[in-house]
């Protein structure tokens, strides 16, 4: 009997949603199963680092990598599992742009480990005790992975050979790929395994979408019940849509609620963020300057609304700290 192709699953900086995106399979996940050895998994099974390390290199097929890299401990396994499998696959919004993570960007290591270990509301920390990468005690050594400068996209680490996109990705993308893998039936290099096309091609709204429009005002989704069958730029709601790939099944729209981006642009627009926010100011109705600011006054937060997911794959990428912590 021919042995099975070898898959494994991996989790990085992210929520943890894409690991159970895999389980919304649901009785296809029998299928997958039954067609492939899962030989690294370990959310889901006990598994080891010393089995990866003592397998042949490229022995495992493909591996699919989700969440952003943020720790040395996930760069290491990064790069194990690069050297072990043929096609290492970005799996979901924050292995394939940085995703959520990578809004600490804005932030320093620094600044980041003083509140959430010395300022933060919920904290009592009399000592003001910060981890330590290395720490001896009494004759012993712990060790702890080192908290990075800057949140990365996987393929700012190592060579990706697709991406998956979505937060997480749908059900129905991740059982294309696993056929696509298992047949060889594989596109170039580098492709993104979901339609090139923009959200609103998939929209069920799109018809409603205005050719023209006239920002009077900003809304956010929670001062407002939204028309369920008007687009929701005419409406004057925030919608990633022209600026993001389509696959999902406009499932966030389906659900009265505007795009948020997750899975990132279609290859024709290179910063997802600077798109939308250039063809929203563009439309603001207003000339006079206080106006303007009062109409964009209705965006609080540009980073979080426009680069929820990209801002690690971005122009933008980080802060800088002038006193050089970058």
């Amino acid at each position: 009997m021919p042995e099975k192709p070898k898959i494994a699953f991996y989790w990085c900086a992210s929520c943890g949603g894409c690991e159970e995106s895999v389980v919304d399979l649901a009785e296809s996940i029998l299928d997958v199963v039954a067609a492939v050895d899962i030989v690294f998994w370990p959310v889901a099974m006990d598994f080891k680092v010393k089995d990866v390390e003592a397998m042949p290199d490229k022995s495992i097929l493909a591996t699919m990598i989700n969440g952003a890299i943020r720790t040395s401990e996930q760069e290491e396994i990064a790069h194990l599992l690069r050297r072990k499998s043929q096609y290492i696959i970005a799996y979901g919004s924050c292995a394939h742009l940085g995703g959520v993570p990578a809004l600490a960007n804005q932030f320093s290591r620094e600044h980041i480990l003083e509140y959430v270990y010395r300022k933060a509301p919920s904290v009592t920390n009399p000592a003001g005790t910060v981890p330590q990468p290395n720490w001896k005690d009494d004759g012993h050594q712990v060790t702890l992975p080192e908290f990075r400068h800057v949140v990365r996209a996987l393929d700012q680490v190592i060579d990706v050979d697709y991406y998956l996109p979505g937060c997480a990705p749908s059900p129905k993308l991740l059982a294309a790929a696993v056929q696509a893998l298992l047949k060889g039936e594989l596109p170039p290099k580098g492709s993104v395994l979901a339609p090139d096309v923009a959200l609103c091609d998939e929209c069920p709204r799109k018809e409603s979408k205005p050719t023209e429009v006239s920002f009077a005002e900003f809304k956010r989704p929670h001062e407002v019940i939204a028309d369920p069958n008007l687009c929701f730029l005419a409406q004057g709601l925030i919608c990633m849509g022209p600026a993001t790939r389509s696959g999902c099944g406009a499932a966030c729209i389906t659900g009265n609620m505007p795009c948020t981006g997750c899975y990132g642009p279609p290859s024709r627009i290179k910063d997802q963020g600077a798109k939308i926010l250039s063809s929203l100011s563009a439309n603001v109705a207003a000339e006079d300057e206080k106006e303007i600011e009062r109409i964009l006054s209705g965006i609080p937060d540009p980073v979080g609304t426009f680069y929820r997911y990209g801002l690690a794959r971005s122009l933008l990428r980080r802060r800088v700290d002038l006193k050089g912590n970058s």
